[in-house]
Formats: C-alpha cells, sequence, structure tokens
C-alpha cells in the first residue's frame, strides 16, 4: 500500500510524497508509446476507408486521454521536484515539442494545394493554414459545420488540425488552473491532489453534460473544446491519482487494463457517426484508454504492456505525432488528384505517409526537442515557436494574396438576368443563361456541351460568393429548431407564397425573388440546412435528424397559424428515412412521407407546388470548370442522372394528389443528353447538386410562366 505524506515544498505548497518510479506519471513508459501508435493506426485505417473500422476516430479520444495524462504528469513531477511549475519552462517545451513540425507540414500542405488541388479550394485553405497556425481550426470546422455552403464539400486539407487545436487549448489552460488550486491548497492548507481533482471534475462534468446535450443534435459538438475537454480532464485525473493505482492488486489492474484496450477495439469496430459523438459513446475509447494508462504500470507484463511494449508497435508511437500531421494532407491531395480513393489506393497514400513523417521526426522533432540550448534557454524555445507560428500564418495569407484570384467586388443584391456587369458582359451568346436556350430546351444547341466558351460568369473559382448576402443569412444551420422566416419579393403583396424546405428549395430563390416583386407576391423563406419540409425523421450524417424534425414540426405550426400562405412552394434534395426505427434503404422511401405531409398542408387549404430537384453531377461542376476550361466537355454528366436527387421522390409523391403540382424545369438547367456544365455563358451548377445563383436568376421567366397560373389570386 502506498502511504502518502503531508510535506512542505520551498514555495509552501502542501504536496504529496514522490510515488513509485513505476507509476509516477512523466516517467517514460513502452506501453503509452505502443498506445500511442494504436490511436494514430486506427486515425489512419478509419481515414482509410478500412472496411468496419468506421469508428477509427477514436483514436483521437485516446490521444487526449494520453495526452491530459502525461501533461498532468509532467506538471505534478517538476512541482514535486523543485516546489513550483514555471509557466516559462512548459510552454518552451511544448513550442520546441510541437510548432515547428506542424509548420513544416503547414508549409507542405500549401505545396500541395498548390501542386494538386483544384483551384476552387485554394482560397479555403489558404485561411485553414492561418486558422491550423492559430490553433483555432476546431472552431472554423464547428463553425463550417453548420454553414450549409459547405454542406457535401471537398474535406479540409487541414481538418485533422481540430484535434490538435483542442489539445493546444487544455495546454494554455490546465496550467494556469493547477497553479490556481495550488495557491488555494497553500493558503487553504488543502491537500493539492484532492483540490485537483475537484477541479478536474469541475471541468469533466460540465463538459460531458454538454457533450450529451448537443452531440445528438449538433454537428459542430464534434470538434468545439467545451464537448472534448471531458476527456483531457478525465486523463489529467488518472495522473492525479496515480499513486493511489499501486493499491489495485496486480490481477485486477491486469484485467481492467486489458478490458481498456479492448473498449478501445471494440469502439473502433462498432461507433461511427450515427453515435452522438463525443457522447456516450466517447466513453469507451476515453475510459478505456484511462484504464491502459492508469494501470498498465501496475499490471507490468501482465498487462497491455506485453503488446504495446513490442518494439515495432513503439517505434510507431515515437512518430505518432509527425504520421497524424502528414497523412491526411497526402490523403486529400492524392484524391484530389487521383479521383476518390478506394481502400487500397488510400491504404498506400497512408503507408507512404510514413515517409515524410519519419524525416520530420529526425530532422524537425528531436533535434529541436533535444537542443541543448533550447533547453538552458526557454525564452529562445518560445521565440522559436512563436516565430514557427507567425511564419505559417503569414504563409496562408501570403498565399491568399497572391495565389487566390482578386476578391471580385460585392455581389449585387439583384443578379442581372440579361447579362452580367463585368468582363463576361463581352461574351458573344444570344442570350444570358437560361434565355439562351429559347422556348424548346431540348432542340437548341445552346444546351449541348462544347470545349471552350469565351467567357463563364461567376467565375468558379469565386463561385462561393455568387449568391448575395442577403439570401445567405436567411437559412438556418442544423442546431436551429424554433421556425425563423425572412421575407422577400414584395413585402406589402396581397398574396403570401411560403418557400420551405433544405437548401434546394432555398436556390431557387434568385428567380423567385425578382418574380414575386414583380407580380406583387410576398414571399416568406423558412428554409433549413439539410432539411427536407416532411413529417418524418430523415438522416443526415449517419444519423437521424431530431433538429430537422423539431424544426418542421415548428414551421408546420406557424404554416397553419395566423400567417397561413396562399400556397406553399417546396423541393428537396433526396434523404434516407427512418422507418419503424430503421434507417430506409432508398430515397424512395421518403415519398409516401412527402405525399403524407403535402396532404396535410392541402386539408389545411393551403395547395402545394413541388419544384423538381435537379439531377446531381458525380463531381463538383466548379471545380471542374476550372481546372478543364479548355476542355469543358469533360465536365458534362449524362442526363440518365436526373434520376438522382430528390425528383424522383418528389414526381412520385405527387403524382394524381389533389391541390398538389409539380413543376419541372429540368429541361432548361440539363437540354441535352448530357448535362453542359457552363449555358449562355453562365455556369450551371456551383458544386454538384445546387444550381449556381446567377443561372437560377435567368431561369426566373420559367419559373414565373409556370408559376403564375397556380398563384391563388386575392
Amino acid at each position: 500500500m502506498l502511504i502518502t505524506t503531508e510535506s512542505r515544498s520551498e514555495a509552501g505548497l502542501p504536496t504529496r510524497g514522490p510515488a513509485p518510479a513505476s507509476h509516477r506519471p512523466g516517467s517514460f513508459r513502452g506501453d503509452i508509446e505502443g498506445l500511442r501508435a494504436v490511436a494514430v493506426l486506427l486515425v489512419l485505417l478509419g481515414h482509410a476507408g478500412v472496411p468496419r473500422l468506421a469508428g477509427g476516430f477514436v483514436g483521437v479520444d485516446v490521444f487526449f486521454v494520453i495526452s491530459g495524462f502525461l501533461i498532468t504528469g509532467l506538471l505534478l513531477k517538476e512541482h514535486d521536484r523543485r516546489g513550483r511549475i514555471s509557466l516559462t519552462g512548459f510552454y518552451a517545451r511544448r513550442a520546441k515539442r510541437l510548432l515547428p513540425a506542424a509548420a513544416t507540414v503547414l508549409l507542405a500542405t500549401l505545396a500541395l494545394t498548390w501542386l494538386l488541388l483544384p483551384r476552387t479550394r485554394w482560397s479555403a485553405t489558404a485561411w485553414d493554414v492561418v486558422a491550423s497556425a492559430g490553433y483555432a481550426m476546431n472552431w472554423r470546422m464547428a463553425a463550417e459545420s453548420l454553414d450549409y455552403a459547405t454542406v457535401g464539400q471537398a474535406p479540409s486539407i487541414l481538418q485533422h488540425f481540430w484535434s490538435l487545436a483542442v489539445e493546444e487549448q487544455f495546454y494554455l489552460l490546465w496550467p494556469l488552473v493547477m497553479i490556481l488550486l495550488g495557491w488555494i491548497a497553500r493558503h487553504r492548507r488543502r491537500r493539492r491532489d484532492g483540490l485537483l481533482l475537484l477541479g478536474l471534475a469541475a471541468i469533466a462534468l460540465p463538459s460531458f453534460g454538454w457533450a450529451l446535450a448537443t452531440a445528438p443534435t449538433d454537428p459542430s459538438a464534434y470538434y468545439v473544446t467545451t464537448t472534448r475537454l471531458w476527456e483531457l480532464a478525465v486523463g489529467a485525473a488518472v495522473a492525479v491519482a496515480a499513486g493511489r493505482s499501486s493499491r489495485v492488486p496486480r490481477a485486477v489492474a491486469a484485467v481492467l487494463a486489458w478490458a481498456g484496450l479492448v473498449a478501445i477495439g471494440a469502439s473502433a469496430a462498432l461507433v461511427d457517426t450515427a453515435s452522438g459523438f463525443p457522447g456516450y459513446a466517447a466513453l469507451g475509447p476515453t475510459l478505456g484508454a484511462a484504464a491502459v494508462v492508469g494501470l498498465g504500470s501496475v499490471a507490468g507484463r501482465a498487462g497491455p504492456a506485453l503488446l504495446l511494449g513490442q518494439l515495432p508497435l513503439r517505434a510507431v508511437g515515437a512518430i505518432s505525432y509527425s504520421l497524424y500531421l502528414w497523412h491526411w494532407p497526402l490523403l486529400v491531395a492524392a484524391g484530389a488528384y487521383l479521383g476518390d480513393l478506394a481502400v487500397g489506393p488510400a491504404l498506400a497514400v497512408v503507408g507512404a505517409s510514413f515517409l515524410p513523417a519519419v524525416l520530420t521526426y529526425r530532422y524537425v522533432e528531436n533535434p529541436l526537442r533535444r537542443s541543448p540550448a533550447l533547453t538552458r534557454r526557454p525564452l529562445a524555445a518560445l521565440r522559436l515557436g512563436v516565430a514557427c507560428t507567425v511564419g505559417a500564418a503569414l504563409s496562408g495569407l501570403l498565399f491568399q494574396l497572391l495565389a487566390v484570384p482578386g476578391t471580385p467586388g460585392t455581389v449585387p443584391s439583384a443578379i442581372p438576368v440579361q447579362a452580367p456587369a463585368g468582363p463576361a458582359a463581352s461574351a458573344p451568346v444570344p442570350s444570358w443563361g437560361a434565355a439562351a436556350l429559347g422556348s424548346s430546351p431540348r432542340d437548341s444547341p445552346a444546351g449541348i456541351p462544347v470545349d471552350r466558351v469565351d467567357s463563364i460568369f461567376p467565375d468558379p473559382l469565386r463561385v462561393g460568393e455568387d449568391v448575395p448576402a442577403a439570401y445567405q443569412r436567411c437559412i438556418v444551420d442544423q442546431a436551429t429548431v424554433t421556425a425563423r422566416r425572412c421575407v422577400f419579393g414584395d413585402p406589402a403583396g396581397r398574396t403570401t407564397v411560403a418557400l420551405v424546405g433544405d437548401s434546394h428549395a432555398y436556390h431557387w430563390l434568385p428567380a423567385l425573388d425578382p418574380a414575386a416583386k414583380r407580380n406583387h407576391w410576398r414571399i416568406v423563406l423558412y428554409a433549413k440546412a439539410t432539411c427536407p419540409f416532411v413529417e418524418a425523421t430523415v438522416i443526415f450524417a449517419g444519423r437521424p435528424y431530431e433538429t430537422c424534425t423539431r424544426w418542421n414540426a415548428s414551421v408546420r405550426a406557424a404554416l397553419r397559424g395566423p400567417d397561413r400562405p396562399d400556397l406553399l412552394l417546396t423541393s428537396d434534395a433526396g434523404y434516407l428515412v427512418v422507418e419503424n426505427g430503421r434507417t430506409a434503404s432508398s430515397t424512395m422511401a421518403l415519398s409516401p412521407k412527402l405525399r403524407q405531409t403535402w396532404r396535410g398542408m392541402v386539408d389545411a387549404g393551403v395547395p402545394v407546388v413541388v419544384l423538381r430537384d435537379g439531377p446531381y453531377h458525380e463531381r463538383n461542376i466548379a471545380e471542374c470548370v476550372a481546372e478543364n476550361r479548355k476542355r469543358l466537355t469533360r465536365c458534362a454528366s449524362p442526363r440518365s442522372r436526373l434520376d438522382s436527387g430528390g425528383g424522383p421522390a418528389q414526381k412520385k409523391a405527387a403524382e394524381g394528389l389533389a391541390g398538389v403540382h409539380l413543376i419541372d424545369l429540368t429541361d432548361a438547367i440539363c437540354p441535352a443528353d448530357r448535362c453542359a456544365p457552363v449555358i449562355g455563358g453562365v455556369l450551371v451548377y456551383s458544386d454538384n447538386n445546387h444550381v449556381s445563383a446567377t443561372y437560377m436568376a435567368t431561369m426566373e421567366p420559367r419559373l414565373e410562366a409556370a408559376l403564375r397560373p397556380l398563384v391563388p389570386a386575392r
């Protein structure tokens, strides 16, 4: 049994007697090095798409526990040895250990972006570099997870920096909390470790509670620091209690430590994005890792150290940081250059990432970490870290300024229908956008794909700025559950038309808004990202989209209230739906749910008009056009893809339903046997499934002609 004693440090702070060397956190342990290897390999294999390893991302949770354990252990060890904690020394060690390698990968990522990524991604990557250098990438990812414009977009080449940002924020916070609690312990004559455990509980419990409350419904919960602190706090608590671990019988410790390792593996195999992470599902890898690091030294060779202490795993664990840094940029760059990677090629890329990881470990990490000069002069190490951070951030800004095309002027609030203002006005086309198709789009030569056009508007490199800001702020994020509306068209119009649905309803607004102004219709928009207007629970990001269900209930109440519209206009993308507690296998299962929803609105006295969803393309059209300006036919998709998206389910749902009409303008979007990426000098799609705002604006006359007979006169 370990007997703890109270002694006075030179600073007068109560401290515990030192734990035995075998249990002391902060001492090197081969089993923890091996656990690092397990964690990073789970992440790598999961990112490579290895079957039955959808939960490979739990390796990040293991890293959080290890980090909390080791950092706290090192700080406790320093205090036990010196009687104080040096913030300068701590941050200097973190700076020389982490920042040079991170800066190296950030600079290399800019080079990969220049060489291999479509130019449409350059600007986002530049800002990702800035956010990653400042260790704020998790908050950037959280914000983008709530932005409808990023749904379905290619993943960031630096999105893996989110977990490093969480750890760095913990490193900034926790030493300060430890010093504060130590000061309280000294002045109140309390046991240091007891106060530390109370402090960790005060961090972990609200954090875990917040994770439970938000993870099932809020995509940003995966990234934010507030839902992740509890995992680091668990590791820190294990370090604080490490001296007491020797009280556990070795056989019991071995069983629990092995169970912890099994829990990590089982979580990787069984957990997926539908599990509401990081809620209850995160307990498996987190507590499993805590058992391994907390009891592994007690169990000795009878525990997981027998496996984790093997040289190959320890070797991978040693380079795990550099390996984590390198693997994702290489996977994304290879995918951008070669197309979607199957498991085999992805594993080859992961294997190739070992080379730069080893080189970074040998020539960047180790020389700086072991530098006698930097060890003796912590301020010099801090200056090095600042230089790496500032240098990487400035590189991202310079890339944005020099490599990314200049930012255009403010997008006009009313998108031109006949011709663009600016360089594209010189395009030698008989009419602008969909107007070039004339009255018979299927017979028009303007709809046939060609290799070259004289000009394209909007510029595919800036297509994200094509939608006026007045429209953008009126589609709510995934977390919102209470109906919120925006009014367009003629606000004083006597006829009210409600436009309801997801972004595939919302993207009709550039055509509907000016038509409504001219006809004195009042347009009331209720739009929620990735949320179709349906009385059912749909699947988003692999799990039931409960906030969508609640949003739709709120919208239905609004539509049947005092502000009941004269007409409901709706559209949506294709979705899987929950039926009898299970996810349906086809988006066509949404059809009877749509029919039920529309019938309910008709029964409430509101006629329904459905705007048929357009075809989806196999690739991002803006990216393809940006890279193939002289071979645009490479970006043309077969018209047979009309059966993709929400169109088929909508068509079936509307058949023979009184009070419901379907408007199908697909011929004006894809008039030929292959869908042209550019029609009448206008980029048709902004990604692979959303019609660009400018092209949609040129659809105004067609939409108005189809809609006017269906809008009740008042």
